[in-house]
């Protein structure tokens, strides 16, 4: 069962210089989308940007360094229609947002434009071309879930010379699903499969039945409170649950390249025709074995051909194991869902954005194992960017924590070192009330309690590796996995030193509205305040 498609109101008035509203930039790994939203509540407007844009509110995710010595950039539309897409690859910067917050870029990404200085070069020219032709009062920004946390602060830093009054953040799936046009009160699980990241969420809108209407979700991640938030009553729109990969659409012209061509370097050219080849066998409308031809001219300049069916096609998608990585996100999201007493019942719709929700096979296997929900199909393309246009300043949403959070202690009885959890994957944010926690000293004449903050790693979740610049799924095996989150420990000072099995300092967890981990403490033998300190961002 299907619903109507969903048709956004998007008009194209004329906007000039006097003009203030909200601009909503969706970075995303093949194309960017720039929505721009005149005050008192008017009609989006999907802006033409030339000579950048391709068509109007869509920017290609292209960065093309034309000169080494002076720093000249190229963006968007003109790489291409100066054609030099197929030139010297390493000027070219394309598909960097899945390696924007990565701590380690692949060898597959070959470019001499780093993937966070290229995301700062696509974001700084679209301000500087809007900026040229309306006020922007506030600016909102998307942001994946895999790397929420390492992105956010790479945008801080972004738009840190951008002149703008407000800043608001929010991530992609939960975009699209305030953008979806549900009623209040409803349940709805989105995918959102982009060029470079698969992210999936389950959000309740409340509201319904004589209650508040929900606003989406924003993330504050500039310091500083929203205007208006004072004045206004705060609603709250809640994720149950959500999980993310780094794997998306770009993959998979890969492997059709690689899977055709196999001893072909897979070059630009050759990924782009890819891309058109899926692009077209994602058709509804074609049989299951209609062979689609594409010629293509490889690194020895010799004319090659991508030929695959539909039937073939699906055949590939599903030995990669694509298929089954969505189930396990899908399995994690529910699983943290229902932490929030929420059941697979309880959905009202499903939601499918990006790209990659065009191809059927996708649909189709959501489709059994969601049973008979129904889905929405809103604007794949533009359909996050216009969700981010609906938040509102003064909304705060309880989000959850994504993976959770531990705290490293000494085990008195097993003589070691261990992870104490403090706040589990599915706990909302910002708290309520702190979690408390007695520390006791494990030495005598201990000086010092560090405190060491890791994330665990959820077993039967998968990472994307690299083998031989193909991109590979791999199942995390180890239930016990426990990444340390940074090199910063805070050590909290003993005065006078404890005692081995000495009860020293309770402390006081919380989780801010920037989704930061703080602490507080009293020492217990002096009844003496430990000042609060903030223990980096989480998520």
């Amino acid at each position: 069962m299907e619903k109507n498609k969903i048709h956004q109101n998007i008009n194209q008035p004329e906007i000039n210089t006097n003009d203030f509203g909200t601009l909503a930039i969706d970075l995303g790994s093949s194309t960017t989308v720039v929505v721009f939203q005149k005050e008192n509540g008017q009609s989006p407007e999907l802006l033409d940007l030339p000579p950048i844009s391709r068509v109007p509110g869509e920017i290609p995710s292209l960065i093309w360094r034309s000169s080494e010595k002076d720093g000249c950039f190229l963006v968007g539309q003109e790489i291409i229609d100066l054609d030099l897409i197929d030139e010297k690859e390493s000027n070219l910067s394309q598909d960097f947002k899945r390696w924007i917050g990565s701590k380690e870029i692949k060898p597959i990404f070959n470019s001499t434009i780093p993937p966070e200085k290229a995301g700062e070069l696509l974001i700084h020219n679209i301000w500087e071309k809007v900026s040229e032709r309306v006020n922007i009062k506030r600016l909102v920004l998307t942001a994946p879930v895999d790397t929420y946390r390492e992105y956010r602060n790479w945008l801080v830093k972004v738009c840190n010379s951008l002149e703008v009054k407000e800043i608001a953040l929010v991530d992609e799936p939960t975009a699209a699903a305030m953008g979806a046009g549900l009623e209040p009160g409803s349940t709805l699980l989105v995918l959102d499969f982009g060029g470079s990241t698969i992210d999936m969420s389950i959000v309740a809108l409340e509201g319904g039945e004589g209650q508040a209407s929900p606003i989406a979700q924003l993330v504050r991640f500039d310091g500083k409170n929203l205007e208006g938030k004072s004045s206004q009553v705060l609603r709250t729109a809640k994720v149950l649950g959500k999980s993310g990969l780094r794997l998306g659409g770009k993959d998979i012209d890969r492997w059709i390249s690689n899977h055709l061509l196999p001893e072909d370097i897979p070059t630009i050219s050759i990924l782009r025709k890819a891309e058109e080849l899926k692009c077209e066998l994602s058709d509804t409308h074609i049989k299951e074995t209609l062979v689609i031809a594409k010629k293509v001219i490889n690194k020895e300049n010799e004319e090659k051909v991508l030929k695959l069916s539909k039937k073939g096609f699906e055949e590939l998608i599903i030995e990669k194991g694509l298929l089954k990585s969505i189930e396990n996100i899908f399995n994690q999201t529910i699983k943290a869902a229902k932490r929030n007493s929420f059941e697979l019942k309880d959905l009202d719709c499903v939601v499918l954005v990006g790209g990659g929700s065009r191809i059927p096979l996708i649909k189709n296997y959501l489709t059994e194992i969601c049973s008979s929900i129904p889905f929405l199909t809103p604007p794949p393309i533009e359909a996050v960017a216009l969700g981010a246009l609906n938040l509102t300043p003064g909304v705060q949403i309880k989000d959850i924590l994504n993976k959770g959070v531990s705290l490293k202690c000494w085990n008195k009885k097993n003589q070691k070192h261990i992870w104490h959890p403090l706040f589990l994957a599915g706990q909302t944010w910002p708290t309520n009330k702190p979690l408390e926690i007695i520390l006791a000293a494990s030495i005598n004449n201990q000086l010092s309690i560090d405190l060491i903050i890791g994330e665990p790693l959820e077993e039967g979740s998968n990472e994307v590796i690299f083998i031989n610049g193909m991109p590979t799924l791999r199942t995390i095996e180890s239930k016990d996995k426990i990444q340390k989150l940074n090199n910063h420990v805070i050590s909290i000072p003993l005065d006078p030193p404890g005692e081995i099995g000495q009860d020293c300092i309770k402390l006081f967890f919380n989780i801010n509205d920037n989704c930061q981990l703080t602490v507080k403490g009293i020492d217990l033998r002096k009844n003496i305040e430990i000042a609060n300190q903030n223990l980096g961002g989480i998520r």
